[in-house]
């Protein structure tokens, strides 16, 4: 494990939130939400750790990594990968933050109720649709806009559909903890 940061008295340590995440999309979205959060004390550490994501690579990632009690680990994937999800629940002491069927998904809740169950090749087409030059792992300044400016309808509609279902998204319970951290 790594080495523990140690509180001096009357000082508040502040967490790092580890966010392992599948591919670079998922990445640049964290880093997109790093700089609307401008959470100075707070370290977010994105890593993408694509399908070899397990317990021993989370704790190797983080041996040489300062760490404490308060700090959080998310785990960023697609479900439209067979088997992921249980390799994910295997995971001890995770928040996650899961996509059926992906990210796509997600951006999508942004701009419109997605209730019926879908693919991620139609989540893409949809959100090409609204954003001409959509490409995977890029958010561009037009998409990156929307993101920020719609995010409380995206978690209001991912709170009302049902969790791991297709469609669904856990996403907004990371923008959670961004929120209650930055309060």
């Amino acid at each position: 494990m790594g080495r523990r940061r140690k509180a001096s008295r009357g000082k508040k340590i502040n967490p790092t939130l580890f966010v392992f995440c599948e591919g670079e999309t998922e990445e640049a979205y964290v880093n997109m939400l790093k700089s609307l959060f401008r959470l100075p004390s707070i370290q977010i550490h994105p890593r993408v750790s694509g399908l070899s994501i397990t317990q021993e690579f989370i704790e190797k990632y983080k041996q040489d990594k300062s760490t404490h009690k308060k700090d959080t680990n998310f785990l960023m994937y697609d479900l439209d990968v067979e088997g992921i999800l249980e390799r994910l629940e295997a995971i001890d002491d995770c928040t996650l933050l899961i996509s059926n069927p992906c990210i796509e998904l997600w951006f999508l809740l942004h701009f419109k109720n997605q209730n019926a169950s879908t693919d991620c090749a139609y989540c893409c087409k949809e959100l090409a649709n609204r954003n001409r030059r959509y490409k995977k792992g890029v958010i561009d300044k037009r998409l990156k806009e929307k993101l920020t400016s719609k995010i409380e309808d995206a978690v209001r509609k991912a709170k009302n559909l049902t969790d791991r279902d297709n469609p669904s998204s856990t996403i907004y319970k990371l923008i959670e903890k961004l929120k209650e951290l930055k309060d």
